[in-house]
């Protein structure tokens, strides 16, 4: 993966105390991190301080992977 998932990894597994082995690609971040939609959008907010991007809204209601977060930053930096 790419090194932006690996810091999405970290940041996401400090963030909400899980460990950063479960969270794959492929992995739900509602599921995996045990968030809701409000938890998500404020955990968005600080992934596109921490990359300095910005994904839209109408964007993020497609993602739902960690792979695909990834691949939404990796497009904008």
């Amino acid at each position: 993966m790419s090194a932006s998932f690996d810091r999405l990894t970290q940041l996401c597994a400090k963030r909400y105390s899980v460990d950063a082995s479960i969270i794959k690609p492929e992995g739900d971040i509602f599921e995996t991190l045990g968030i809701d939609s409000f938890q998500a959008a404020e955990l968005m907010s600080e992934l596109e301080m921490e990359f300095d991007v910005e994904i839209p809204d109408y964007e993020l209601q497609d993602i739902k992977t960690f792979g695909a977060l990834s691949s939404a930053i990796d497009e904008r930096i």
